[in-house]
């Protein structure tokens, strides 16, 4: 008699309904710790003594919301371009548990951020989207507390209070129903990801990682004294176990495995049934995407388990009930659960889909332009051309990538100490053949220092007049004191030094105490609004010198809205104002200083246009260049956070020091002179707190002054907010390099060096990456570093388009 079983058949449904409650952001202390005892009682016993089995279910990154809810309903693992989608997400194409419950007839209702209505478009039977990109709002999502505030801000005990009564009521109302229904409910309480300690996400620290999953149903009642563990499990576990509980196939690209207490109730039959739905279907996955599946130790395992099912069904069949079929049982469910832990891990490694040829088209492009933009190279000095190289190759170690910020900080500490020795010499060791630091232009030697020393508007000397003349040093440096100028690069030094202490970064040290913690306090509000005011006058002082009357006008009191806008959200505070001041969101007074930044720019683009028309008027260029540079600086005072301020007041500092003290008296080329703001700017975007991890992007800047969503806005000051230190370097090299009056070639050639240095890491780390796109940190270090790249490359493009339009005015005067 020959015996059969059909176990592909899909099999009964477990669960009458599911119902998921996902909270955004949710960490797993936030439920297993000590907030979830005070402020989520019902949750905790739940968790201890309830209907239940609780998990910590690990995100991988990126730890934003799309890919997460991606990874929850497809069980696969979704890339870093959907960083990008996470903006705007497009609609799910891949196989998800949504869609296969639309397909089998079952009807879903949906209430929530409306990315799942993007994701999931026509198949809610009823839905209501709620947008989550509004930062400002800390009243509905707990994650916008996160950013705003910090996990350990009141509002977090207070919205987990509101969920611990939801969670409730949901469930309360689910067991009434359970009495009417043959089979039981299924409730789900998870985050899609967790929140890190400056309360941001999107990279890969345990904080970010992990998040609670809870499954609460009457099918697993516990026996007294049973107590059940949290078990750590993959975020995309959830996927096949949905799928199995509610009679549904696996989503086809899963990677997840059948989280095993969910069955552990059931007959033996049933429980190797469902493990091997789920093993097969890891299988044909594994097949279908590695060539030599069949070396795989967890294909062999499958393939094991298989052959010992077949046994066990065989003596099923024959009735056979002896301690023989429960031990035979007992390996093979032990066998199968090998099998799936192996395979799930191969595939989490392996099934990543890499678009070569798109990935080799954009690595040409990116070379190309590094190609065309090497024939402007000139020689720089040995400091500058070393550390740009030793920077690029670094970034083939994701050591170097994690603590990026370290290579930068001593790369500007040891240009400070070579400056230092560079005057020394040039004051002490100074004889009749000075050093001839020059500007070259079109291998001639165009002395722009004996132009600069006159008036600006008296800048018309005949090159022909001016070229191999020599001014001395102490002619040079004007009236400034010579001990001024020896000590300008200690002074930088120090300042360098100074923000350091102000934000730790990396990896390495984000963790360590810095300066920004203790000023964002509650208890040092008041020396927080002390430095934050401190800061906007000495930017004042700094900017407002080369701008006209309105402009000086304008910047102040938009620097004034600046201190308003943050004391109307309750962040610092006037000495009048009282402690329990209710805050606001601002709206109104960040829109005062926004319209003072349009009304800086809008005269700074006024005097350009005005310059393309009259050919001699080259001071109105420069000074419209200058309010270009004083609308962006004004920008970035009121979206970086009140402790940052002092980086852009230092920032601001070191570009005035630097011009007066170093590139004038030393008579730098364009080149060096290109490369150093390069190489500042990069400085302090680090300086500022940011790092190659997601998580140190401040989206709360993309919300300053909106009181609803809007994405082109949002998008562009968020990243401005981030790329602060980049940009406002690259504005004030355009206007130096200006209102130093070189001529087009000049600016030809900074413009090239500025994209050759900047497109050379992008091409190279292109190279590295997908070489390395099989590397353990792939996703953690690696591609979060290449979104930063290709970010600060779209950047750069946009500032050489600048340099274009600066040398076409030019050209339009000659």
């Amino acid at each position: 008699m020959r015996v059969s079983s059909n176990w592909t058949k899909l099999p009964p449904p477990l669960f009458s309904k599911v119902v998921i409650l996902l909270i955004d952001a949710l960490r797993d202390d936030f439920v297993f710790g000590s907030k979830g005892v005070k402020y989520m009682p019902y949750t905790t016993y739940l968790v201890e003594k309830g209907a239940s089995h609780s998990f910590v279910a690990e995100a991988k990154p990126p730890t934003v919301t799309m890919p997460r809810i991606k990874a929850l309903m497809t069980g696969s693992l979704p890339g870093f371009v959907d960083i990008i989608r996470n903006l705007n997400s497009p609609v799910l194409l891949e196989d998800n548990v949504i869609r296969q419950a639309k397909a089998a007839g079952k009807r879903i209702i949906f209430y929530g951020d409306e990315t799942w209505v993007k994701l999931f478009p026509k198949h809610f039977v009823e839905y209501d989207g709620t947008t989550s990109f509004f930062v400002s709002d800390y009243i509905e999502w707990l994650d916008h507390i996160g950013h705003i505030s910090g996990p350990n801000s009141p509002l977090i005990g207070h919205k987990l209070s509101e969920m611990d009564s939801v969670l409730m009521k949901i469930h309360t109302s689910l067991l009434s129903k359970d009495r009417e229904t043959l089979l039981p409910s299924l409730l789900v309480l998870c985050g899609d990801h967790g929140m890190s300690e400056t309360g941001s996400h999107g990279a890969s620290s345990t904080e970010e990682v992990s998040t609670p999953l809870l499954l609460i149903s009457s099918a697993f009642e516990r026996k007294p004294g049973d107590i059940r563990h949290p078990k750590h499990v993959q975020q995309t576990d959830l996927a096949a176990t949905l799928a199995i509980g509610l009679g549904l196939p696996i989503p086809k690209d899963s990677v997840g495995s059948l989280l095993f207490p969910v069955i552990e109730g059931k007959p033996m039959r049933e429980q190797l049934r469902f493990l091997h739905l789920n093993t097969l279907q890891l299988s044909k996955l594994l097949q279908e995407n590695v060539p030599s599946y069949e070396k795989d130790p967890g294909f062999e395992q499958f393939k094991m388990a298989e052959r010992l099912h077949g046994n066990w069904v065989k003596l099923h069949l024959e009735e056979n009930h002896s301690d023989i079929l429960l031990g035979l049982g007992t390996k093979v469910l032990r066998q199968y659960l090998g099998a799936l832990k192996t395979l799930s891990l191969s595939l989490s490694t392996q099934v990543a889909h890499y678009d070569i040829y798109s990935m080799a088209v954009g690595m040409l492009i990116v070379l190309e332009n590094a190609a065309d933009a090497s024939s402007g190279w000139s020689e720089v000095n040995l400091l500058l051309l070393l550390g740009t190289v030793g920077h690029v190759l670094s970034l083939g170690a994701s050591s170097f990538v994690e603590e990026e910020h370290q290579t930068w900080y001593f790369l500007i500490n040891t240009l400070c100490l070579a400056l230092s020795q560079e005057t020394c010499r040039s004051y002490f060791l100074r004889d009749e053949c000075e050093p001839q630091r020059h500007f070259h232009v079109e291998q001639k030697r165009v002395n722009v220092l004996a132009c600069t020393l006159q008036d600006s508007t008296s800048c018309n000397t005949p090159e022909s007049e001016i070229a191999g003349k020599r001014v001395s040093l102490l002619e040079a440096q004007g009236s400034c004191k010579w001990w001024t100028v020896l000590a300008s690069p200690w002074l930088v030094l120090i300042c360098c030094r100074l923000l350091r202490s102000l934000n730790q970064t990396g990896v390495q040290g984000a963790h360590r105490p810095d300066f920004s913690h203790w000023l964002t306090s509650s208890d040092h509000k008041v020396q927080l609004s002390g430095l934050a005011a401190l800061s906007l006058a000495v930017i004042f002082m700094l900017v407002q010198r080369r701008c006209s009357l309105v402009s000086k006008v304008a910047l102040a009191l938009g620097l004034l809205g600046v201190f308003c806008y943050r004391a109307a959200t309750g962040i610092v505070q006037f000495p009048w104002q009282p402690d329990n001041k209710g805050i606001s969101k601002g709206i109104i007074e960040a829109r005062f200083v926004y319209v003072f930044v349009l009304g800086i720019l809008f005269t700074g683009t006024k005097d350009l246009l005005k310059a393309q028309v009259i050919a001699t008027d080259f001071k109105t260029k420069t000074v419209g260049l200058w309010e270009m540079h004083s609308g962006l600086v004004l920008l970035a005072a009121l979206l970086l956070r009140p402790h940052n301020l002092p980086v852009l007041a230092f920032s601001l500092l070191i570009q005035t020091v630097m011009t007066k003290f170093i590139w004038k008296p030393l008579r730098h080329d364009a080149a060096e002179i290109t490369v150093m703001h390069y190489w500042f700017g990069q400085a302090f975007f680090y300086f500022q707190g940011n790092s190659n991890n997601i998580a140190t992007i401040d989206i709360s800047a993309g919300f300053v002054g909106l009181d609803t969503y809007m994405e082109v806005p949002a998008t562009l000051l968020t990243v401005f907010g981030t790329y602060v230190g980049p940009v406002l370097w690259a504005s004030h090299l355009v206007y130096f390099l200006s209102s130093e009056g070189n001529n087009g070639s000049t600016l030809s050639r900074a413009c090239f060096c500025y994209a050759l240095i900047c497109s050379v890491p992008v091409a190279t780390y292109i190279v590295l990456v997908t070489s390395l796109r099989y590397h353990l940190f792939i996703w953690s270090v690696f591609s979060p570093k290449l979104l930063y790249e290709g970010m600060h490359l779209l950047i750069t493009a946009a500032i050489c388009a600048v340099f274009t339009a600066t040398n076409q005015t030019r050209h339009m005067r000659v």
